[in-house]
């Protein structure tokens, strides 16, 4: 998570929301990924998008299997629906997104039971410090 924040940080130096994601797989980073939606003009240009398409290349396969994605928000429907069709098998995020958040905040996609492949999911992991980001992030954008 650490390594997720650092690069939520390298997105608000680009104006970007802060957010940063990582793919894990066996301990070792197979990819990053930070929010470029504005940079790259492209709306699924998020964080966790990413950090999967990177670790797709590293590992030759667009599924992921036993990976985990580290993420310092938690996922919006479309990441939730890219991270079911990965197959990663983890998720931990950090801040709780209670507007647009896919893994409990406002819809229950990530660890619904009517998909093939289930998600575990981890949430709160360094919370103060990506809400802290994300909350400093717009208060300086008013």
């Amino acid at each position: 998570m650490l390594e997720a924040l650092a690069l939520a940080r390298h997105a608000e130096s680009e104006g970007e929301v802060p957010v940063g994601a990582v793919v894990v797989f066996n301990g070792e980073i197979l990819g990053r990924g930070w929010n470029r939606t504005i940079g790259l003009h492209d709306p699924s240009a998020h964080a966790e998008i990413m950090a999967m398409r990177e670790a797709g290349q590293a590992m030759g396969n667009y599924r992921l299997p036993g990976c985990e994605l580290f993420v310092t928000l938690e996922p919006c429907c479309m990441c939730a629906g890219a991270i079911i069709h990965a197959r990663i098998a983890r998720v931990v995020f950090g801040a709780d997104d209670p507007k647009t958040g896919a893994a409990g905040g406002a819809f229950e996609l990530l660890p619904h039971d009517r998909h093939n492949h289930r998600v575990e999911v981890a949430r709160g992991l360094m919370a103060d410090e990506a809400s802290a980001l994300l909350k400093g992030f717009f208060r300086a954008r008013r």
